[in-house]
């Protein structure tokens, strides 16, 4: 006879299925009607069919807003992936500076994302803030308010310092994992640190560091209150990336067909590069172990 398989196990997850539904599929499906028709009122609709999304295609702030968010995007996983794994590999591994150093790092992460330009705004303006104040002192104009540039720099050392810690913990979390006969067996052979770390440290680290990418990358992509409370998008639209200008569009000119079609695309968008960037990696790692 054969065996069944119990299947009250899904029961279990009953509760989160409902859950997701009413925060996640529900809402988006209400986006997908707004996207799809003109809507007037309670009774009173029009089926515009892909109208909205043609529309948004060819909206050439759009495509500003998209270069920003790719190049911000890149910017950030440039710098911060690196960053993050030099530090890791710096930390210490016995003792009580673990400790020490593991809540330090952390500090950044527990604090909101709307404090956090808050924080950024008096830190670097130019009249009382430490940074600000400092760089003009030295006889170099800093204001980021005024310069899209320095609007640039002060968002990129915002994120840089807001993130990295993430890269820190997820890579550091990664090496405590390599049991010690690895490296016990590459001080037998000779191995360089470079070697150690090329053939050891960075494959053990695969696991983590992708899921670090495909993180840092979403949350870069989907970035929103710290820019808009550090700069608002500004100056003109110099830091008026893909999530700021979505906004604008739905809440500041409330046109809702187009928003809605506009946030299709940018889910699509997300959905689309998180998938390329997991199959590279995986790419990667398996030509690796060849």
């Amino acid at each position: 006879m054969e065996k069944r398989e119990n299947q009250k196990a899904w029961l279990m997850i009953l509760p989160v299925v409902v859950v997701v539904a009413f925060s996640a599929i529900i809402p988006l499906m209400t986006v997908v009607n707004y996207s799809v028709q003109d809507i007037f009122g309670p009774n009173d609709r029009v089926f515009v069919g892909a109208d909205w999304f043609l529309a948004v295609l060819n909206d050439r702030r759009l495509h500003e807003a998209l270069l920003r968010q790719f190049l911000f995007s890149a910017l950030v996983l440039v710098i911060e992936v690196p960053l993050g794994v030099l530090i890791a590999l710096a930390m210490p591994r016995k003792g009580i500076a673990v400790s020490f150093s593991l809540v330090l790092l952390a500090l950044p992460l527990l604090i909101p994302w709307n404090v956090i330009g808050t924080i950024w705004i008096i830190f670097t303006r130019p009249d009382i803030g430490l940074l600000g104040h400092t760089i003009n002192s030295l006889g170099i104009s800093f204001d980021h308010t005024a310069s899209p540039f320095d609007a640039w720099i002060t968002l990129m050392l915002m994120e840089v310092w807001h993130w990295t810690p993430l890269v820190v913990l997820l890579a550091y979390a990664g090496l405590k994992a390599i049991p010690d006969a690895y490296y016990q067996a590459a001080r037998i052979d000779g191995a360089s640190a470079w070697d150690v770390f090329r053939y050891i440290q960075l494959p053990k680290m695969r696991g983590v560091l992708t899921i670090a990418i495909l993180l840092r990358f979403m949350d870069s992509f989907l970035i929103y209150a710290e820019p808009f409370v550090l700069t608002g998008g500004g100056p003109g639209n110099s830091t008026t990336f893909l999530s700021i200008y979505l906004v604008k569009l739905a809440v500041g000119q409330f046109d809702l067909g187009h928003a809605a079609a506009f946030s299709i695309i940018y889910f699509l968008i997300v959905l689309l590069f998180s998938w390329i960037f997991y199959q590279a990696l995986n790419t990667i790692g398996t030509g690796d172990r060849r």
